[in-house]
């Protein structure tokens, strides 16, 4: 994968659940990471005393962050009542020249920041909740 636009990683929101997708208005930065927790099967048998893992175990997860500015009342409107109602819509990662990924996900954090002679900001966190599926682009 080449060098790409960062602008070009979008975080998308279910809006109404119908399944149409609207990007999160006014993100600048944007962050996705993966993790896996091990499950440690090492006993005294184990070959030269390296320790062993069970393919395929263990919890799979997926945190989303990003911060922005506000732009659009749908989108900011939505992602707070989200977080109040506890919901858990999906949401789309549009990773440019490697894929998207979609699945349910709760936020987990709303931060708003603002300064007195500068625009609102906010910052979004969000924790996957549920099964996340991988299209390549």
């Amino acid at each position: 994968m080449g060098a790409q636009n960062g602008k070009d990683l979008l975080v998308k929101i279910d809006l109404t659940g119908d399944g149409q997708f609207a990007t999160v208005a006014g993100l600048r930065a944007t962050r996705i990471s993966f993790n896996a927790e091990t499950v440690d099967v090492t006993s005294l048998e184990s070959q030269g005393g390296w320790r062993e893992l069970l393919a395929g175990a263990g919890v799979k997860s997926a945190a989303i962050s990003g911060s922005g500015v506000f732009r659009d009342a749908n989108t900011d409107e939505r992602a707070r009542q989200i977080f109040f109602d506890g919901a858990l819509p999906r949401f789309q990662v549009v990773v440019p020249s490697f894929g998207i990924i979609e699945g349910p996900f709760q936020i987990t954090a709303i931060e708003y920041a603002g300064s007195h002679n500068g625009e609102a900001t906010y910052e979004l966190s969000l924790a996957s909740a549920g099964v996340l599926t991988f299209t390549v682009l």
